[in-house]
């Protein structure tokens, strides 16, 4: 620890951010990093806590308190204090395969844990992660790590999202044959099309793949496993298979009229996007879509916020959130003390947009749709609201949210996005493997494992814990990898 006063002396500083009006122009990211000096600074700011929960990764009143990965945060924080940034990489190194990712998607799990939240602002250690792998990138730091010698044992990584990259990377340096399988025309799963470019730029993705194919990872694109390769045939061909298809089924809402045109899943609609983006090499951004329309998103999570900035660059005419949920409170309440994870309102990068074009929050909570209205050619064209409150369920005794009579109203929508969340893996993957599965229709294991009620098939990532977090999918990629590895040899020391 090298300033032991840091917290005393110095404020909570982070990137600078565009302006909400300018950054919309485009699709790029839009935070300027702090100079070298400053994020020094910020490093000054750990305390060296005797108990560190921001790297405890553990579970505390059923959510996730500090990092998943369980990085090294004091010891790196420490590190970018004193400036001796290799070391720094090399330490971050040890325990995170993407720190490039996390460091511009993650919600900071380490920074919510941090002590300082106690009478203060939290070390910004995202931030420092981020200055970290982004100075080893400049300085050449990050090269290829090819095994030095090869077991021949071979192994299928199904997805190619964070738990399937983070298997491959650990399995491929291991020094196993690596072949990771992609349905999309391009690597990279929720990385790829279901994060937004200006969240995440996807030349960030791709300068990593080049690292990992140069240490010897085969990629296979456009290729559907369960349709186009049977899982036999896989099974036959490799000595081990890894399933990370992401929880892959989107919540729907059941209601009139959702049979009407311009209704999309959130993932559907962010996909077309950034395909657009990329297939143009970003000279062409399909405005058409929202360009002079009501857009109605539904979901007030990380991918609806998504659905709202990328609304917004789209040209929209309005925009609206729902959440069934009610507004959280802008502090933590005594029953949600720290180092648990804080339920209070985050207002994202969308709906910071939103504000700034519209002048209001697009937001609406405690509310939902009943019903959608179609015009003459069967588009969208109104969604009918209701507000909601919480009721006890007299045969569950279960609190829910129920209707509250009288308040229906109409709403203009020509544009629906339903970002409701995820229902696990899809049925045609885990049929072809004849993988149990559990009643949320996640791949089933014994706790803390990864090896499926198949012999030789493992499971990572979304699909196995359901919809999460992409730390927490590099942490299950990771862990996986482990798992088969000892399977494979009979020890790991990954």
């Amino acid at each position: 620890m090298g300033k032991p006063t840091g917290f005393l002396e110095y404020n909570r500083e982070t990137a600078k951010v565009l302006p909400p009006k300018v950054r919309i122009a485009n699709f790029k990211e839009f935070r300027t990093p702090l100079n070298k000096e400053k994020q020094k600074l910020q490093g000054a700011r750990c305390m060296a806590c005797g108990v560190p929960f921001c790297q405890a990764g553990m579970m505390i009143g059923g959510m996730a308190s500090g990092c998943p990965l369980h990085n090294l945060v004091p010891e790196t924080n420490d590190l970018v204090f004193t400036g001796n940034w290799k070391q720094a990489f090399l330490r971050l190194n040890k325990t995170h395969s993407f720190p490039e990712f996390t460091s511009r998607v993650c919600p900071a799990l380490c920074e919510a844990a941090c002590t300082c939240n106690l009478n203060g602002e939290p070390v910004s250690t995202k931030e420092n992660e981020r200055a970290i792998i982004e100075t080893a990138y400049a300085e050449g730091w990050v090269v290829p790590q090819p095994p030095k010698v090869r077991t021949g044992k071979t192994i299928a990584v199904i997805g190619s999202g964070p738990s399937g990259l983070a298997a491959a990377q650990q399995l491929n340096r291991r020094g196993h044959n690596v072949t990771v399988f992609e349905r999309s025309d391009r690597i990279g799963g929720l990385l790829r099309y279901g994060i937004p470019n200006m969240k995440l730029e996807k030349s960030v993705i791709d300068r990593r793949l080049k690292l990992m194919e140069a240490e010897g990872v085969k990629f296979v694109t456009n290729t559907n496993v369960g349709v186009d390769i049977t899982a036999e045939e896989l099974l036959k061909k490799y000595d081990r298979v890894i399933l990370c298809c992401g929880a892959s089924n989107p919540r729907d809402i059941k209601v009139p009229g959702r049979d009407a045109k311009e209704i999309y899943f959130a993932v559907d609609f962010l996909k077309k996007v950034t395909k657009t983006l990329l297939d143009s090499d970003f000279t062409k951004a399909p405005y058409e879509e929202a360009r002079g329309k009501h857009v109605l998103v539904i979901g007030g999570g990380d991918t609806g916020n998504d659905c709202v900035g990328t609304s917004v660059r789209l040209g929209a005419k309005s925009v609206t959130q729902l959440e069934m949920m009610p507004m959280p409170p802008t502090e933590r309440a005594a029953s949600n003390p720290w180092p648990e994870w804080p339920k209070v309102l985050k207002t994202d990068y969308g709906q910071e947009e939103a504000i700034a074009v519209f002048g209001h929050d697009p937001r609406v909570y405690q509310t939902t749709v009943t019903e959608f209205i179609k015009d003459k050619n069967g588009n969208v064209c109104q969604a009918r609201i209701v507000k909601l409150k919480s009721e006890k369920d007299a045969k569950t005794g279960r609190m829910m949210m129920v209707p509250v009579e009288g308040t229906e109203e109409v709403i203009p929508a020509d544009l629906v996005l339903i970002a409701a969340g995820f229902l696990g893996s899809q049925k045609y993957v885990t049929d072809a493997f004849k993988v149990a599965t559990t009643a949320r229709t996640n791949v089933e294991t014994k706790p803390e494992a990864y090896e499926t009620s198949v012999p030789r098939v493992f499971t990572a990532g979304d699909m196995h814990r359901g919809q999460s977090l992409v730390v927490w999918a590099i942490r299950e990629g990771r862990e996986a990898a482990k798992a088969v590895d000892e399977s494979l040899m009979g020890y790991s020391y990954l």
